[in-house]
This record gives structure tokens, C-alpha cells and sequence, in this order.
């Protein structure tokens, strides 16, 4: 497996006077990236070279600044794999490398998914490549992790035939793949028996047996005017990739009242500000009361290596309630980082009836709603990270690091 110091010197090596400089350069930038787990590589052109860093376990870690090549551009190599205009260097572009790189440095039956972005800047086009999870990993919702109570109870709201399920967290925090693994539990289960369609923006992965579209906001085919046409295809599920505004949001539920359940993803903090930031958009609060079947909220931390050590002050437990655990050391195996993969923290919000349904149409602020859910049998993100750290998976600096001080 290629570290960082290990592939810094072979991206070293490289000539970049040569024309095949880029190609080289690329192959074996996402070779290693995949070979060690990163999510995204980082290409930011600067005034001394192209910088370049992956993010691995949810952390950008530096690989090195080289020279962006004299006779062929690694991004623009990046985006003749992609498609891409290369010609157009003053815009925005974004493109799917899917079959172009396999093959290169992976093993012979690995397909990978990987998609470029690409934006202008001061130095020239920054390029960031997001790599999805190798074919074959979190395909199915037992794949994920989720606390036994959390997948049971996704799984009894995946059996409804209406209503929106809602999966929340910010930004890396692994809601795209739980809503893929909830929407192929869904296929696997009906084998053809039900009509499954999603809108995206953009499509992430394929998915046999769901009927896939992208938007294009530049011809008009925003999210909200796609879910309008898509309720006359006949859907009996939809997954929307992302509710973003009013118009999307008021159109989903929409569908959720009749007669389709719809999977999204949605920006929030928790279960409960989840439905704050709904009622904010505008959505009616007998609609949250009628519409939301669930709410799942995660998060991702990363494991402890085993070269993790036993906490012995009180400080290093940065304040969370917890009576033991164990802190981050340092070995070769973490390439001294101290942590190794990572697992998910997960809350699901109890069922909206009795005090809670009547917080909702009372429209109870956030800390109101949460203290109503926690009352209902809500168990908080916090409370699993807690049980994380004293189970000696994670520590207290990383839970603060994803959690911060004010959860």
C-alpha cells in the first residue's frame, strides 16, 4: 500500500518536460488514492506548483507540491478523462472518470467510481476528485454499522408505501451512501415488483434496477419541476438526491402525501433541527406532522489504531461525560495519524405522535423539539459517542473534532 512520503517521491521521480507526464502522474495519484482509502484528492495550482493533498478517514492530509507538467497539464489530463472541455478554463465543470482510470494500478475486477470537479482560480484550474467506495462495499444497510436499534428501525420504515425519510448530517458524514443502501434494500426486496426512480444532482453511482435521472438546471430540469414530472411516471419510491429549497422541499412532501415514499438527504445538525430548518423553509407544520415517515441523523468518526493508549487525566477527556476510554498514539501501521477507518454515530427520531407530534404543530424551536425527542426515546448523537469512546473505539478529540463543544 502507497503512503503519502512514498508516493511524494514517485510523483518526484516523474519528468514533468514529458508528454507522457500527466498521464503517469495521474494513473498513479489515483491508484494510491484508492489503495489507501481517500474520499477526495485536492489539485490546487499555487505560485511554487500544484498542490496536493487526500482527504482519508474525513482528514485532508498533504501528499506534496510538483510541478503541474510542461508539455501536458495534470488537470487538464483530468479532464480529457472526464469528458471535460478542455479548451474552457474560466468556468466550472464537473464529470464522471467512471471506466476511464480502472484498470490503471487497480486490482483487475475493482471498479471504482470517481467524479472531477473542476474551478478556476488566481493560479489556474483547481481539480478535486471525489472516489466512491469500491463496487461491492456499504451496499445494503446491514453493511453500514448503524446501532442495531437505528437499522431495525430503518428497516421498518423502508416497509412503508408513503411518506419522506429523511437522512441528515452535514457534509461527509456518509448520507449519499446510506440512501443508496436504502434504496438498493428496496430493489433487492421487491425484485422488480414496484417502480423505484430517483432525481440526483448529480447521479453518484448506478444502481441496477432503479430508473436514474440527473438534473439540468441550465435547461430548466431543476429538482422541483423533476419531481412534478416524475410523480406522473407511475413511482411507488423516489429518492431525491438532495432537498436544497422551498420549491423542492414543498414538492417532495408533496409526493410523500400521496402515495410515494421518498428517500432524501437534508442538511442538518440532528433529527430535530431537521425539522426546524423544514418548518423555516416554509413547509406547514401538519405537513411535517403528516409527511415525515423518519429521520435519521450520523455522523462518521474515525476508529482508534491499536497503538491507542489508555486515558489517565481527567483533561483528556476534553469534557465529555464519560468514565474511561482511550486517546490516539502513534505507529507506522496509522502512518502516525492514530487512527485507523472509521464507524458511524447514528440517532433516529422516535415516531411523530403524543408530545412530540404536538411540539411539532405547536412549532417548538429546535432545543424544545429535542428535549420533547429525548423524552419520546431519542438517543442522541452525543450519548452514542460517549458509548463509543468508553467501548475504546474513538476518543475524545475526535468526537469533538465532528461533534465540536456546543453539542
Amino acid at each position: 500500500m502507497t503512503s503519502a512520503p512514498q508516493l511524494a517521491a514517485q510523483l518526484a521521480k516523474l519528468n514533468a518536460a514529458q508528454n507522457a507526464y500527466a498521464s503517469q502522474f495521474v494513473n498513479e495519484l489515483l491508484a494510491a488514492a484508492c489503495q489507501q482509502g481517500a474520499s477526495d484528492v485536492h489539485l490546487h495550482p499555487t505560485a511554487s506548483g500544484l498542490e496536493v493533498r487526500w482527504r482519508i478517514d474525513g482528514v485532508l492530509q498533504s501528499v506534496g507540491t510538483f510541478s503541474p507538467g510542461e508539455a501536458a497539464d495534470v488537470v487538464s489530463r483530468m479532464k480529457v478523462l472526464a469528458g471535460l472541455l478542455t479548451y474552457r478554463t474560466d468556468v466550472p465543470q464537473e464529470g464522471r472518470l467512471g471506466d476511464a482510470v480502472s484498470g490503471v494500478g487497480f486490482q483487475p475486477a475493482q471498479k471504482i467510481e470517481m467524479r472531477v470537479s473542476t474551478f478556476p482560480t488566481l493560479y489556474g484550474e483547481r481539480a478535486v476528485v471525489r472516489i466512491f467506495a469500491a463496487e461491492g462495499r456499504y451496499l445494503y444497510p446491514e453493511d453500514l454499522g448503524l446501532p442495531e436499534e437505528v437499522h431495525a428501525s430503518l428497516l421498518r420504515k423502508l416497509e412503508e408505501t408513503s411518506g419522506a425519510l429523511l437522512i441528515t448530517g452535514p457534509a461527509g458524514s456518509g448520507k449519499t451512501t446510506t440512501a443508496y443502501a436504502a434504496i438498493r434494500h428496496l430493489a433487492r426486496k421487491v425484485a422488480g415488483s414496484k417502480s423505484l426512480v430517483s432525481l440526483e444532482d448529480p447521479i453518484e453511482v448506478a444502481i441496477p434496477g432503479i430508473a436514474q435521472s440527473q438534473v439540468n438546471a441550465a435547461a430548466g430540469f431543476d429538482l422541483a419541476a423533476g419531481l412534478r414530472s416524475l410523480m406522473r411516471q407511475d413511482p411507488e419510491v423516489i429518492l431525491v438526491g438532495e432537498i436544497r429549497d422551498r420549491p423542492a422541499a414543498e414538492t417532495a412532501f408533496q409526493a410523500a402525501l400521496t402515495g410515494h415514499l421518498v428517500l432524501t438527504t437534508f442538511h442538518a445538525s440532528n433529527c430535530t433541527s431537521a425539522l426546524s430548518r423544514l418548518a423555516d423553509m416554509g413547509i406547514e407544520p401538519y405537513l411535517l406532522r403528516s409527511g415525515v415517515r423518519g429521520v435519521l441523523s450520523q455522523r462518521l468518526v474515525r476508529k482508534l489504531c491499536v497503538c491507542a493508549q489508555p486515558i489517565e487525566r481527567d483533561e483528556q477527556k476534553l469534557a465529555l461525560p464519560v468514565a474511561s476510554g482511550r486517546v490516539a498514539g502513534k505507529c507506522e501501521a496509522c502512518s502516525s495519524t492514530g487512527y485507523s477507518g472509521r464507524l458511524v454515530l447514528a440517532e433516529i427520531l422516535p415516531p411523530l405522535e403524543g408530545d412530540l407530534a404536538a411540539a411539532v404543530l405547536a412549532r417548538r424551536d429546535s432545543q424544545a423539539l429535542f428535549s420533547t425527542a429525548v423524552s419520546a426515546g431519542l438517543i442522541p448523537l452525543l450519548t452514542r459517542a460517549c458509548q463509543a469512546v468508553e467501548a475504546g473505539q474513538t476518543d475524545p478529540a475526535e468526537i469533538r473534532r465532528v461533534l465540536g463543544f456546543d453539542e
